[in-house]
């Protein structure tokens, strides 16, 4: 969906990514308040991770297409063969996991550049990057797109026939799974700020992404199980291998912080006599 203004052509999509841009933005603000660093920072941070972002998505699509854009022929040779179509970004195709490594390495330079604690905006950037997902995602509503398998539920979501997999040409009702993304991103959104105001003497700087990227990733994990087109790499849903790969890691990571201090405050302390 579109709308025209003059020789401008807006997409309703891209409008949508950018509110909840902008809302992960305001919130990202205060909570850079609350941690004692320059709220106005996080405008200039936010074309750096945007810009990072959409870079990361855009590989992440083009090395993981989907089986219905592979059925076609749109694969990684063809977009490889075919740059003008690998950087048409407004013809769909931007997978979450690379938006949010683009965004962390582009969060690293832009820390280095200014010099900020990489782990405190991490921190920050937490939230508002739940928050943005989940208002994001409802581009994918307007698109028509991201639904699960068919089911007769009361909140099933009506997809167009133009918009259907072949295989399911007769189906019209489905899993709204943009909307079950949507609800656990703002669950997580709750989560990690509660606990950065709950155990800010117990957390470590960098914990709160930490949770973020368990949370996230079982959420993302469970929902593809509803997907239907899923991305494959190597006869395996990638997306959610990599999202149990990096949920794991990130629980491991952060029990073993928990040990390591523990470790820390029994070792005693030793007394030199002279």
């Amino acid at each position: 969906m579109a709308f025209h203004l003059g020789p401008l052509t807006i997409r309703i999509y891209g409008v949508i990514i950018m509110l909840g841009a902008l809302a992960g933005a305001f919130l990202a603000q205060r909570l850079a308040q609350k941690q004692g660093e320059n709220p106005e920072l996080v405008w200039d941070g936010l074309i750096w991770v945007l810009l990072g972002g959409i870079l990361g998505a855009r590989i992440w699509h083009i090395l993981t297409p989907p089986p219905s854009m592979v059925e076609r022929g749109i694969t990684t040779a063809y977009y490889l063969s075919h740059p003008l179509d690998a950087l048409a970004i407004w013809k769909g195709g931007l997978g979450i996991p690379g938006a949010v490594v683009g965004g962390v390495i582009a969060l690293f330079l832009f820390s280095r550049r200014q010099k900020l604690p990489f782990l405190t905006w991490l921190d920050i950037s937490a939230p508002a990057l739940a928050l943005g997902q989940a208002i994001g995602r409802w581009g994918n509503f307007v698109n028509q797109e991201l639904y699960g398998a068919p089911t007769d539920l009361p909140w099933a979501i009506f997809i167009e026939p133009r918009f259907r997999l072949p295989e399911f040409i007769d189906q019209g009702f489905y899993h709204p799974l943009f909307l079950y993304e949507s609800l656990w991103n703002l669950a997580n959104v709750v989560l990690l700020i509660w606990l950065g105001r709950r155990f800010s003497k117990q957390l470590r700087t960098g914990d709160i992404f930490l949770v973020y990227l368990v949370v996230y990733p079982v959420g993302r994990f469970l929902l593809e199980f509803l997907r239907l087109d899923a991305s494959q790499v190597a006869g395996l849903n990638i997306n959610q291998t990599l999202m149990a790969f990096v949920g794991t890691f990130a629980l491991l990571a952060f029990i073993l912080r928990r040990i390591l201090d523990r470790s820390r405050q029994k070792r005693p302390e030793v007394v030199t006599v002279e």
